[in-house]
């Protein structure tokens, strides 16, 4: 009698866990071009499209959004929260600005329609961190039954979503969405924490938050029926390039793909491209030495080494100000937190300790990540007895997919173009790898 208690008492709290799993409300759409604040409170509106629900409350492009939901806009940060918090169907309050007037509105946005793919099974699934939050995951799958072969997607530092919703069309969302339908492939993305339709703020969630976050979908994923566990590889592009080999190394996958990745010390990465910033910028060598000696190493130095906030360095020594172009808690849309946690993760280690094959792409034109990086993956995999590792150096590719003349060219953003190849060496990749012709 009390074992029979006690199994049906363990199935009562299972049955209550699983109801208890949150219903991700699905994210809103602006429906507007929107500029962020730059330097004083206010979100600028550029346009906006007809008979939607700004223009019906009367909002003009040239207006400025103050406030969402009582919160002010003042930052790009504030901005990016605001925006991924918008949720269809929810009242949103805004405060706007029209010439000197101040109104106070509130407003229903229609949501994001889900992407769908036609030869393909589309999940929009919830994992839980062990954070206790709660993330949007999307697989997609062949339509065909037993074991699949799967790919673990790791994106990169921004706070940007992994989903390809209508209208997105940059040359990184092509990459994902060649992989999803080429690939013949089960597929995982999650969204970061306040990203998509993820509970959370992305411009507040540090670096082992997120790294969670990345660990409760492989697990996840693991757990499908349909997924075949001996043959899961980890995608990873940018900062997820370089976290693809912890992936694999704790939770033994298949392989690794890394596009775009890093070796060193983020301390070391920051100081780096700093350099390649002020030759493209136009100082010349001795400009540069002077800066990095006076200006940029004692300001990383104080963020990454001292752990200290860019404002906690800045009224320590006020000369800096002039040369941060950061936020005073944020770099990149993300908390310095972030950054401090990541300069003590062991990249390197972890590069070292891998087992699984590997194959990195590099863009000749990336600015952002060093070839003597992707060389020192090489050398350090070589060193350790590693048997299968390659390194593919792509002509003329910059960090974001586009192929460009120069590396100058992509720093100043001048348009680019798409190749067919960029994502046909990654399916390629993804397929060899587990095997698939």
């Amino acid at each position: 009698m009390i074992k029979i208690s006690s199994i049906f008492l363990t199935l009562m709290i299972i049955g209550d866990l699983a109801q208890a799993q949150p219903v991700l409300g699905r994210r809103a759409s602006w429906q507007a071009q929107i500029s962020a604040p730059a330097g004083v409170p206010g979100a600028t509106i550029r346009s906006i499209e007809k008979r939607s629900p700004l223009e019906i409350a009367g909002v003009f492009p040239g207006d400025l959004i103050l406030q969402v939901d009582d919160k002010l806009i003042n930052t790009q940060e504030s901005w990016t929260s605001a925006t991924y918090a918008l949720r269809a169907g929810q009242p949103t309050r805004l405060l706007v600005k029209q010439g000197n007037e101040v109104k106070t509105i509130t407003v229903e946005f229609p949501q994001i329609e889900k992407e769908t793919h036609a030869e393909l099974d589309t999940f929009y699934e919830t994992i839980i961190s062990d954070y206790g939050i709660a993330q949007r995951t999307i697989i997609t799958k062949p339509k065909v039954k037993g074991g699949q072969p799967a790919v673990l997607l790791i994106q990169g530092l921004s706070c940007s979503t992994i989903e390809k919703y209508s209208g997105r069309s940059n040359n990184w969302v092509r990459v994902i969405n060649d992989l999803v339908e080429q690939s013949g492939m089960v597929v995982m993305r999650v969204d970061k924490p306040g990203v998509g339709d993820s509970e959370g703020d992305c411009t507040e969630t540090d670096f082992y938050t997120e790294l969670e976050g990345y660990e409760a979908a492989i697990r996840s994923l693991k757990s499908k029926p349909y997924v075949d566990t001996t043959k899961i590889i980890v995608y990873g592009a940018s900062m997820g390039s370089a976290l693809a080999p912890y992936i694999a190394n704790k939770y033994q996958l298949a392989g690794v793909i890394s596009d775009g990745t890093f070796f060193k010390t983020w301390y070391e990465h920051m100081l780096e491209i700093e350099r390649r910033i002020r030759r493209m910028s136009g100082d010349s060598q001795s400009q540069i030495t002077e800066k990095m000696n006076k200006y940029y190493i004692p300001l990383y130095h104080g963020m990454l080494i001292q752990k200290k906030t860019f404002q906690q360095v800045i009224d320590e020594y006020p000369a800096l100000e002039a040369y941060n172009y950061h936020g005073p808690r944020h770099m990149y849309g993300r908390p310095v937190k972030y950054y401090q946690q990541l300069q003590d993760f062991d990249f390197a280690g972890e590069w070292e300790s891998l087992q699984v094959p590997l194959r990195i792409m590099r863009g000749t034109n990336d600015w952002i990540m060093s070839s003597f990086d992707n060389h020192m993956i090489m050398e350090t995999l070589d060193l350790a007895g590693h048997e299968d590792h390659t390194l593919y150096e792509y002509e003329g590719l910059d960090h974001w997919n586009t192929i460009h003349e120069t590396p100058d060219d992509s720093f100043s953003f001048k348009p680019g173009r798409w190749e067919d190849n960029i994502s046909g060496i990654i399916i390629k990749w993804a397929r060899e790898l587990v095997g698939l012709k």
